[in-house]
């Protein structure tokens, strides 16, 4: 499974170019994830990055963390690279490029509430990640500050809502509360559910 991620920034003309700054970012992102990165990202063409991965758990949570900070088009493509593959993934080619390209372009229409877009080798499983994708990304930019704080912290290996609690100064009911309103469990699931998909657009 070969996952290529194509990410291009929206208004540089009007904001400047944030990609290093960016890559700087996606570095930090992926600091203890390497087993998952086949070529880790590097500025593409202007102002795109691509990175190249095998794990949709990894390409999941980089498509939604992206997607949080605002400001991107995402596009990830499904399906096999041509190998072997260069260093650069300025270099890279096959059919997962070609797809990632041609999602990042759906991805950057204005018509989108969520500028995120996925195609793959089954079209139908890779639209449908995107759909589910989307609808996540969708439900978590309607967060509350309150309901990030919470969220975050239960990202961290092994913390409990007890711990987290503790930490806020607030009671176990009330971190509860916060993340059933956050709709942590659904998004939770709709990760889950986008990575099998993405398994299946790129030919498993």
């Amino acid at each position: 499974m070969t996952y290529v991620m194509t990410i291009d920034q929206r208004g540089s003309r009007v904001h400047g170019d944030h990609v290093d700054a960016f890559l700087v970012e996606l570095a930090a992102l992926l600091a203890d994830r390497e087993h998952g990165v086949v070529r880790g990202f590097e500025r593409a063409v202007g102002d795109e990055v691509q990175g190249v991965l095998d794990d949709p758990d990894l390409v999941v949570d980089i498509a939604l963390t992206v997607s949080r900070g605002g400001g991107w088009s995402v596009g990830i493509g499904a399906g096999p690279v041509d190998e072997p593959l260069p260093e650069s993934v300025r270099a890279g080619s096959g059919t997962a490029f070609i797809l990632a390209r041609t999602a990042v372009e759906a991805a950057k229409s204005r018509s989108r509430s969520v500028s995120l877009a996925v195609r793959g080798i089954d079209d139908g499983a890779g639209r449908d990640a995107e759909a589910v994708l989307v609808l996540a990304a969708a439900a978590a930019a309607r967060r509350s500050p309150a309901g990030w704080e919470v969220v975050d912290a239960m990202t961290e290996p092994g913390v409990r809502q007890e711990d987290v609690a503790t930490r806020l100064g607030v009671s176990q009911q009330a971190v509860s509360q916060r993340l059933r309103a956050a709709l942590w469990a659904e998004e939770s699931a709709a990760r889950s559910a986008a990575a099998r998909l993405l398994r299946i657009a790129a030919g498993e």
